[in-house]
């Protein structure tokens, strides 16, 4: 009997966790996933991984995340800005020599998006409280940090690994790059961490409480 009821845990999170990619993809390939502004892209990919790093753990997170950061690349050469090149590393560096690209895009691509999938589970946890309000308010806070996350983590990334590929993009001095970035986080990427403080607490509720009642 414990056998069984351990598969069909099993068996509901794998079936929890192909939704949640699902969501993912579907998100990503339709326009209201990765929002082109021309320059930079805003993003509601990220609220899937979320949800799914605090109700499924930080592992299936992790992968959730993983899979985040493959439609980045997918979407860096299907719907392209001025800033692809930093989320592949075929796409050619704009002002290199040597004119190819830089397998550093790949960190840029999956390394903050992994952490999506990682860093809501452990806020909420070290948040969380038995009490309904505290636990809607750790669940908003574990949101806006995954958010949060996404957006640090790629702009630096981009400002320590591209700055002199971000100004030839861009056509602006080097001295401004990091204007540049603090322009994306604040235009950017406070929006998507105010979405993900509503819509994470919102859905992760209830899927949790699903959770305690179905075991």
């Amino acid at each position: 009997m414990k056998s069984s009821k351990k598969n069909s845990v099993a068996v509901r999170d794998f079936a929890v966790t192909s939704m949640f990619a699902a969501v993912i993809f579907l998100l990503a390939f339709t326009p209201i996933g990765f929002i082109n502004f021309g320059v930079m892209k805003a993003t509601i990919v990220h609220i899937p991984v979320i949800i799914g790093s605090i109700t499924l753990g930080p592992a299936r997170g992790a992968l959730l995340g993983a899979l985040f950061g493959l439609t980045s690349l997918i979407n860096a050469h299907i719907n392209p800005s001025f800033m692809s090149f930093a989320f592949s590393p075929i796409i050619p560096i704009p002002g290199s020599a040597e004119g190819g690209g830089n397998i550093l895009a790949l960190l840029v691509c999956f390394g903050p998006r992994v952490l999506v999938g990682v860093v809501p589970y452990y806020t909420n946890k070290l948040l969380s409280s038995s009490r309904r309000t505290i636990r809607l308010i750790s669940l908003s806070a574990a949101g806006v940090a995954g958010s949060m996350t996404n957006t640090l983590l790629v702009m630096h990334l981009i400002f320590f690994i591209f700055k002199d590929a971000c100004a030839a993009a861009l056509n602006i001095p080097e001295a401004a790059v990091y204007s540049f970035v603090i322009g994306v986080i604040i235009g950017n990427g406070i929006p998507e961490a105010i979405a993900a403080g509503v819509f994470v607490p919102a859905v992760c509720h209830a899927l949790l409480a699903y959770r305690r009642n179905a075991r």
